[in-house]
């Protein structure tokens, strides 16, 4: 597109830093909270994944758009963010897979986004300053006017997003990786029996549900209010505890929840949010961190063990608060030496703050879906 045909937009942060770029997707106004996301591919798997609801998402890799979009690549409905923003965008995407531009699909599901900015030095300020409220505009260009509107959004930080992103309705999922894309074949085959797995659905994504049923799970959804007693209904082998958006410290129904279906000693498995539930059912506190964990290359371990993942958070658990006794942790971010996993001492109960299932991102962490079948199978024979 030539800029003479650009719609200007207007980029303003809470504190008052503004950026002039053109539009691309839908026209209008976004408020969200800023945040930055290195992962060079996966802008699709991004968009849609439902822990972004509420964000506005820079992706640092300066080329966007330029394979295009496709329904398969969907971990949702649709776009879960509430504006995009990139150094350069494609308008004709080549490859084989695309059914439709980038531009073009966030205009249909009516997401603004802004290019033609310095997203290096926008990135920069958000891990100096912290990730901040900001608005994306095509219609108020005036910086002030944005600016009192940004600053009367709320903070991230107590923020329940989880009922805006919840199943409204219990259903089951069956459909597994495509054998065309399965990267694992030797540890799905080796999966015995079928197991059923109650997954809480704080914001989950079709990939986790396409790998518990791979390793031969049955999977029943349920949205993030059900009461233990729904749950315990369907005589689950396991539960399983999904990512999220917003502060988990507010989803008080499900931490509840969580610390109801510890009593009932079945295997629980729980990612991103989901683990930050475990922590909160566990007894622990979690805390917002300055700018978050947002890529596909952040290194996890202990033991001299570690993973590449794929991670996606703003908060983390807080390694004072947790009951030792009762917990240990598997993982940390060797970044930063955030918690990044915890395994119950005495129940067959774990978790990871990263995403094993990747998409986008590495297969390192593949082998968790594994260690929850096995967990069910022990459980089971016992």
């Amino acid at each position: 597109m030539p800029l003479s045909d650009a719609i200007p937009a207007l980029l303003v942060l809470a504190d008052g830093t503004t950026y002039r770029g053109w539009s691309f997707g839908a026209t209008g106004t976004a408020i969200g909270e800023v945040v930055f996301n290195t992962g060079m591919t996966g802008y699709q798997e991004v968009l849609t994944d439902p822990s972004y609801c509420g964000q506005i998402v820079i992706f640092t890799y300066p080329e966007l758009g330029n394979t295009g979009v496709n329904p398969l690549d969907e971990e949702s409905e649709g776009p879960q963010v509430e504006g995009a923003i990139a150094r350069n965008i494609c308008h004709q995407p080549s490859n084989w897979r695309s059914t439709q531009s980038l531009p073009d699909y966030l205009k249909q599901h009516q997401v603004p986004g802004i290019y033609g900015i310095d997203t290096r030095a926008l990135t920069r300020k958000i891990r100096m300053f912290g990730a901040m409220n900001g608005g994306i505009s095509t219609s108020i260009l005036d910086e002030a006017e944005l600016l009192e509107k940004v600053q009367a959004a709320p903070n991230m930080k107590g923020l329940n997003l989880v009922r805006k992103v919840t199943t409204p309705t219990i259903y089951e999922w069956s459909d597994p990786t495509d054998a065309t894309w399965e990267f694992n074949p030797v540890g799905v085959a080796n999966s015995e029996g079928s197991f059923t797995v109650v997954a809480l659905d704080f914001g989950i994504k079709r990939n986790i549900l396409r790998r518990l049923a791979a390793y031969g799970c049955r999977v029943i959804v349920v949205p993030a209010h059900t009461s233990t007693e729904e749950i315990l209904k369907y005589n689950p082998d396991g539960i399983f505890l999904s990512n999220g958006p917003g502060d988990p410290s507010t989803v008080t129904e499900g931490i509840e929840t969580a610390k109801a279906l510890l009593s009932a000693e079945k295997p629980i498995f729980g990612i991103c949010m989901g683990h930050q539930i475990l922590g909160h059912a566990l007894g622990a506190e979690t805390f917002k961190l300055k700018f978050g964990h947002r890529g596909l290359n952040q290194p996890a371990g202990l033991q001299q063990r570690i993973e590449i993942t794929s991670q996606n958070h703003s908060f983390a658990i807080d390694p004072d608060s947790l009951p030792h006794t009762q917990v240990e942790i598997s993982h940390l971010n060797l970044n930063d030496r955030t918690v990044a996993g915890l395994r119950h001492k005495s129940l067959p109960v774990f978790s990871v703050q990263y995403h094993p299932e990747a998409s986008p991102g590495p297969h390192d962490a593949d082998y968790l879906f594994e260690q929850f079948v096995q967990s069910m199978q022990a459980t089971k024979r016992d």
